[in-house]
């Protein structure tokens, strides 16, 4: 059985287009993987798009965290970053995760990936600023580059 997860996104000129995502189940690693990949292959046409900017960058909080996420459609993948939360737990599962899910959103999009957490302590709220800010950038990085639809 496959599990199906419904995205909707909109880029800056407010297209809407709907992602439905399926899974065959695995262990968690393997699914959060297989899920950055398939998102970050997803979104390459939009992230691509002629005369998109192609780079956003965002600084985003979320109470006592602050997380700075920078990005450039490359074609080259790399992930840099200073968060290591491989021995947090949080809703359960390994934040461990969330580094894997980067890289292969990376990986899928074509992405240079910067990540860097500026202040934080709470796991939860650490990742929220992170996944916020990954949202705003991704946001960015489709706008037009003379800022007109």
């Amino acid at each position: 059985m496959l599990g199906a997860y419904a995205l909707t996104a909109r880029c800056e000129d407010h297209r809407p287009f709907d992602l439905v995502l399926e899974l065959a189940p695995e262990d968690a690693e393997a699914e959060v993987a297989a899920a950055g990949r398939a998102l970050g292959q997803a979104l390459m046409d939009a992230l691509r798009t002629d005369g998109s900017r192609g780079h956003g960058s965002a600084v985003v909080p979320t109470d006592e965290a602050l997380a700075h996420v920078a990005l450039e459609v490359s074609g080259r993948p790399p992930v840099a970053s200073n968060v290591d939360l491989a021995d947090v737990r949080v809703g359960g599962l390994e934040t461990d995760l969330a580094a894997s899910f980067l890289h292969s959103l990376a990986e899928g999009a074509g992405l240079t990936l910067h990540v860097r957490l500026i202040e934080g302590s709470d796991p939860q709220h650490v990742l929220e600023a992170i996944f916020k800010a990954l949202g705003v950038a991704l946001a960015q990085s489709c706008e037009a580059r003379n800022g007109k639809e």
